[in-house]
């Protein structure tokens, strides 16, 4: 009606509610210590919903031998333009690379590259001016900062400067005869085609090695790299005369997203700054995280470049004589001085002091993550329902695990390491993350570790600081199957009742849930519910050989390890089973969509995030394609026909095939920019829904796959709360 006034629901102004008081509970995303393991910085980051992204900042902090908090800031720093820092080796300088908004056009970015000594601004270089290169890259892949030993060169990833091009007819200047020929642009090339790494990584084509000598500030861009390697995750040399990093190769026929992705193809490599150009592993293989030790060894994470797109890691090690006399032969590929310091686990292995340990499966290790002396090696990485901390005996191979799990169970991810003082955050379901600091044991006694917690709490709602956490072990009984066995979080109101339960499994799919903070699952915590976060089959930091189970059984064995969990749960806590619900996004959305379709009558309704819908026709548009296949059961191939039983063993796998069967509400949370699962999946699928009658809603965000911006995250989080709740109403 004309001139009615739209009143908010009162479920709804509780949801908002919630979200406001969540938002505003910052998380830790970073730290490192000062070369005496004294003195703290902490990164932190916290919801901005009137500037609608997230604010970074400092915290810093002073400790005693002890290890106590003698001093702090008194406010955080903002640092939200800051891409990369990093402090040099002896702590004389810090470098920053800054991006900011262009004076003149405030569409276009700057980079800016800082050098500050502890007292001053010593030098400011306009990157973007000096057009050597294209934008910085500063992301979790290929993003890098380095300082050399002798704190006077940096090292940092860049895009490649391409030749510039222009229309096959342009009127030109009269100078323009002029112009080298080298300079001059190219016709004809502005609309080529130029693959990039996929999703989130949109406009990242080419990238190059960059150098700043910090005396006379010029810059070299590291040549003899072979065009079809992209170069990433670069660090000097402890001698600094060369850098290490990571190059994926790119001679395939299609680039494949690479976010999220450890499966991709690559060499860690060394680059003289001579001009010399070393490959330090093998061929076919997945690499990422080189890290030079205090005694000069190097060590990196390796695992096949095939397969699914995360599984279980190798430490690998090249010591550091070894690596001396790499760099004084005259060989480019060196095969036979690389050992295994922690080998693949294929289910699990017994570790000191009668623990489990079930692989690596980080993405990458600690900046700084050395004992002193250059011996052991820190690291974290997700175990079943948590992640764990863990020292490594470079030498003996021997693992203990360190983790910071005394007083509660929750998830230690180590942040730093230096002068055998750890840094660490800690957080779980219950309580938002904290930062803890550590002094290693002497080697052969790490379990005594004494954990010390640095930063105050955060304030959580009670309903959250006090809900019940427990993890559940399930099994498949009288199952033929390899593997049976997999587990899930149940987080709840503790209190009286019954409570609606949200039936949550993961995206990946060859990832985890673990016990650390989760804005979502307080969320729904805070308005009444509980969770199931499941750990099907094929989840990680279960041994390599469940991920490598689920190829082949999707929209099967991990639709049925779901409906197990929900119907366990129902025996084993407070939840009502006429209100149970169903979220998840991607692989996630997959499975929900699959459960609303095979299960309808068991679910009251359904929240899907970009969820995959239709296998054979995302296999044609995605930046994965390899995981459709690969997760349908075949090779991945794009040379030959394609045949009918290719394209109809894609779609038999897909939730499309049980849309008609769907009676479930469901709401879908799109995102037009997303291209690992392109958006119109969702649309088709929300459209063929109602056809059948179907109560359905539908959200488009203009966001990526994650749908991580503010913006959209806040919208789909409370939209996704209140059809939950209406969907549940007597």
């Amino acid at each position: 009606m004309m001139g009615e006034i739209w009143r908010m629901s009162s479920h709804m102004e509780s949801v908002i509610k919630a979200y406001k008081t969540l938002s505003k509970i910052p998380s830790i995303v970073g730290g490192r210590l000062n070369s005496k393991g004294n003195r703290v910085t902490s990164r932190w980051s916290v919801r901005n919903l009137d500037k609608g992204k997230s604010t970074q900042y400092l915290i810093d902090y002073v400790l005693d031998d002890k290890l106590n908090v003698i001093s702090q800031s008194d406010f955080g720093v903002d640092i939200s333009h800051e891409l990369l820092t990093a402090v040099s080796p002896k702590e004389n300088f810090k470098a920053v690379i800054r991006e900011e908004k262009d004076d003149k056009d405030c569409s276009k970015k700057k980079f800016f590259l800082e050098v500050w000594s502890k007292t001053s601004l010593k030098h400011s270089i306009d990157l973007t001016s000096l057009d050597i290169h294209g934008d910085v890259y500063a992301d979790s892949e290929f993003g890098s900062l380095d300082w050399s030993s002798d704190e006077k060169q940096i090292v940092y990833i860049a895009e490649k400067k391409l030749k510039k091009s222009e229309p096959f007819i342009k009127r030109k200047t009269v100078d323009d005869k002029n112009i080298d020929s080298e300079k001059k642009p190219i016709p004809g090339e502005e609309h080529l085609f130029r693959e990039d790494w996929g999703e989130q990584l949109t406009g990242k084509q080419q990238s190059v090695v960059v150098i700043c000598k910090l005396a006379d500030e010029s810059f070299t861009i590291l040549e003899n790299i072979p065009d079809n390697w992209c170069p990433g995750q670069v660090r000097f040399t402890p001698s600094g005369d060369g850098v290490v990093g990571v190059a994926w190769d790119i001679s395939g026929v299609r680039r494949l997203g690479l976010i999220y992705c450890t499966n991709r193809p690559g060499y860690i490599f060394c680059h003289t700054l001579a001009g010399k150009l070393i490959k330090l592993s093998g061929d076919n293989a997945a690499v990422r995280s080189p890290r030079f030790s205090p005694a000069g060894e190097l060590v990196w994470l390796q695992r096949a470049a095939r397969g699914p797109h995360h599984a279980c890691h190798q430490l690998l090690r090249i010591t550091a004589d070894d690596f001396k006399s790499i760099l004084e032969s005259d060989d480019s590929v060196v095969g036979d001085k690389v050992s295994v310091v922690i080998d693949i686990v294929q289910t699990k292995k017994d570790i000191l002091n009668e623990e489990t340990f079930y692989g690596i499966y980080c993405q990458n290790l600690p900046a700084k993550c050395f004992s002193s002396d250059g011996k052991r090696l820190i690291f974290s990485t997700q175990q079943q329902n948590e992640i764990r901390s863990y020292v490594v005996d470079i030498d003996s191979g021997n693992i203990t695990d360190i983790s910071n799990n005394k007083k509660s169970p929750g998830s230690t991810s180590v942040l730093s390491v230096q002068s055998d003082v750890i840094l660490a955050a800690w957080s779980s379901l219950t309580t938002p993350g904290q930062v803890f600091v550590a002094k290693l044991p002497p080697a052969g006694s790490e379990t005594n570790i004494e954990w010390v917690r640095i930063s105050a709490p955060s304030s959580v709602p009670s309903v959250v600081a006090n809900a019940k956490v427990q993890y559940v072990s399930l099994k498949h009984e009288n199952s033929e199957d390899e593997v049976s066995s997999f587990t899930a979080l149940y987080v709840g109101p503790e209190r009286g009742g019954v409570c609606p339960l949200v039936s949550w499994p993961h995206g990946g799919p060859h990832s985890a849930f673990s016990n650390a903070y989760s804005l979502e699952a307080a969320l729904f915590t805070v308005i009444g519910f509980s969770s199931l976060l499941i750990n099907y089959r094929g989840s990680s930091g279960t041994g390599d050989s469940s991920i490598f189970f689920l190829p082949s059984r999707i929209g099967t064995s991990d639709v049925a390890d779901c409906k197990l969990a929900t119907e366990k749960a129902l025996d084993m806590f407070p939840v009502n089973d006429k209100k149970l619900v169903l979220y998840g996004g991607s692989h996630g959305g997959f499975l929900v969509t699959h459960l609303s379709g095979q299960y309808s009558d068991f679910y009251r309704a359904t929240v899907a995030r970009n969820p995959v819908i239709d296998l054979t026709s995302m296999y044609n548009t995605s930046d994965i394609a390899d995981w459709c296949s690969v997760e349908a059961g075949m090779p991945f191939k794009e040379d030959g026909p394609e045949t009918e039983e290719k394209l109809l063993a894609l779609r038999r796998v897909s939730p499309l095939v049980h849309a008609h069967k769907v009676t479930t509400p469901t709401a879908l949370m799109l995102g037009t920019k997303d291209k690992r699962v392109p958006y119109y999946q969702g649309l088709e699928y929300g459209r063929k829904l109602k056809a059948n009658g179907v109560m359905v809603k539908m959200f488009v965000y203009e966001d990526n796959h994650a749908l991580s911006s503010l913006p959209a995250e806040m919208d789909n989080l409370i939209n996704g709360a209140d059809w939950f709740i209406s969907m549940i109403k007597p």
